[in-house]
């Protein structure tokens, strides 16, 4: 991407750092210290790596505070305490002027029901609907074809990107970020089952996002048979994520790509769990646990746990138990050995 900002720029960004250094600069781009260029700024995000900045292609480099290293005439060292956060804020200001957001008001083309109730300063783009009594709180940006059912509540500085379909009843909170395709509150996976087939239960509860969520593209959240099902605050869902209905995410979580939840599962707080990790329904994981990639959970998990695996099973057991799998061909030989030898072959 192309950028532009000045060394005053960058001093307003990070009014912390300190900066060694030519102060002339113009930062035209962004970039990976190792495919670094002139004119990019780049970050080096630990001491190690703060060596490689010596030679770099960048014209400014983030280092950490304590590094003694000086840069080459003609390039900007801004020391700082995380030199990764540091670079994701002169990112934020980058994407800010790169995409900026149009001016409050609703396209022309949008289908906006007289009953609904949208604040001045929100942005509805083209060929949005939005469907009656619903309500979208202040500086919300919903970009193009996004449809909000009936009934919604839309918390404020809520951004949702092109294409997401949110279904009516479901409750919105501030600062949340919907990522193209999300669908929330659809329908509940809920059948009774006989000889002659399956019969839909209705879905009638609703999907509660708290403050703060980020829901990844093409992931879907069900709405609960009966009461809801709930986003903690500030919880991280990634690209293609199922979150099952009534269940119950808590605060600050990960669900990384193509995680599956069941139906009625409790999460509890900063629980993590890796891409394609999946749960069974109506159990338990704990505050703080962590789920390694590709697990199958079937029972429930006590905080602060460490499971792997299909079916999932504490770390360390797992382990072992991949140690002997690798051995099986040889023991199985020995034991044929020893058979033998005992019946005096």
């Amino acid at each position: 991407m192309e950028a532009r900002l000045s060394f005053d720029d960058l001093k307003g960004i990070l009014p912390d750092a300190v900066w060694i250094g030519d102060e002339t600069i113009t930062v035209t781009g962004v970039s990976g210290l190792g495919e670094s260029k002139a004119g990019d700024l780049a970050f080096a995000g630990d001491a190690k790596l703060a060596v490689a900045a010596i030679t770099a292609g960048a014209s400014v480099i983030l280092v950490p505070a304590d590094f003694a290293g000086t840069p080459r005439p003609g390039q900007l060292f801004g020391r700082v305490n995380n030199p990764s956060w540091a670079m994701a804020l002169v990112c934020e200001r980058i994407e800010a002027e790169l995409r900026p957001r149009p001016e409050p008001g609703i396209h022309p083309s949008a289908v906006i029901d007289p009953r609904a109730r949208i604040d001045a300063s929100a942005t509805i783009g083209p060929l949005c609907v939005i469907e009656e009594g619903v309500e979208i709180g202040p500086h919300v940006y919903l970009e193009a074809h996004v449809f909000v059912g009936r009934f919604t509540r839309i918390g404020a500085k809520t951004m949702i990107h092109a294409n997401t379909s949110i279904y009516g009843y479901s409750v919105i909170g501030s600062r949340v970020l919907m990522q193209s395709g999300a669908v929330i509150g659809g329908d509940g996976f809920g059948f009774e089952s006989s000889v002659q087939g399956h019969t839909k239960i209705a879905q009638v509860g609703r999907v509660v996002l708290e403050d703060d969520v980020e829901v990844g593209a093409n992931s879907t959240i069900d709405r609960a048979r009966l009461s809801e099902t709930r986003i903690g605050r500030g919880t991280k869902i990634d690209n293609l994520v199922q979150v099952g209905h009534n269940s119950i995410i808590g605060r600050h979580c990960f669900l990384c790509a193509f995680v599956g939840i069941s139906g009625t599962t409790t999460i509890g707080d900063f629980v993590v769990m890796a891409g394609q990790s999946a749960t069974s329904g109506h159990l338990s994981i704990g505050d703080g646990a962590k789920v390694g990639g590709q697990s199958g959970v079937t029972k429930n998990i006590p905080a602060g746990a460490l499971v792997t695996g299909t079916h999932a099973m504490a770390f360390q057991l797992e382990r072992r138990t991949q140690v002997l799998i690798r051995r099986l061909p040889q023991m199985a030989k020995q034991l044929r050995e020893l058979e033998s030898y005992v019946n005096g072959g």
